[in-house]
């Protein structure tokens, strides 16, 4: 398992050791003493899998108290995996970064509490999985403006695909100060 570099502190890109051969291949996607001694030291509680066509977009999206930490990965496709900093207290604060993610390098990344998460599907199609540290609740589901131009998150030239829900929700500067999340490291 090799970390790669990412610009916000916590976030990890991760790359696993892929054993292939004319087969096919074989790869860890999870084991806890390994991500432990990365800092991912969490008990996950839910799996999710999603399936979207090219230009898909989800997101920006996150979950307040407790917060959602989220291991995510590409199982079949590419897709632009981006995170964006909502811990206020943070020197990143409102900062994105994005990562592609494929069934080919079978990169992982590790999206801590206190970032909103999201995708663009990049391939025809693309599986997305991801393991959750908090379980789903429609209480606390909250989100920020994919196309926040205080973020500036650059998404791809596609023609995006986007849920009435993601179309309207507020951009970051309206939700500033109601978050609560904190850069443990602060």
């Amino acid at each position: 398992m090799r970390v790669l570099p990412t610009s916000l502190d916590g976030v990890l890109l991760l790359e696993p050791a892929v054993h292939g051969d004319d087969r096919g291949f074989f790869v860890e996607t999870f084991r806890a003493n390994v991500w432990g001694e990365l800092g991912i030291d969490v008990e996950f509680v839910q799996d999710n899998h999603s399936r979207s066509r090219r230009g898909t977009l989800r997101g920006m999206h996150f979950q307040t108290d407790p917060g959602q930490a989220k291991l995510v990965r590409c199982a079949r496709g590419q897709i632009l995996d981006v995170v964006v900093d909502l811990r206020r207290d943070s020197n990143t604060f409102g900062r994105w970064d994005g990562h592609e993610l494929d069934d080919a390098n079978l990169r992982q990344l590790w999206v801590p509490v206190g970032f909103a998460h999201g995708f663009c599907v990049l391939s025809e199609e693309a599986d997305v999985v991801y393991k959750c540290s908090s379980y789903y609740d429609p209480a606390t589901e909250a989100g920020i403006a994919y196309d926040d131009p205080d973020v500036g998150i650059a998404w791809p030239d596609l023609e995006l695909l986007v849920s009435e829900r993601d179309r309207s929700a507020p951009r970051l500067a309206d939700v500033a100060e109601s978050l609560t999340f904190l850069n443990e490291k602060a």
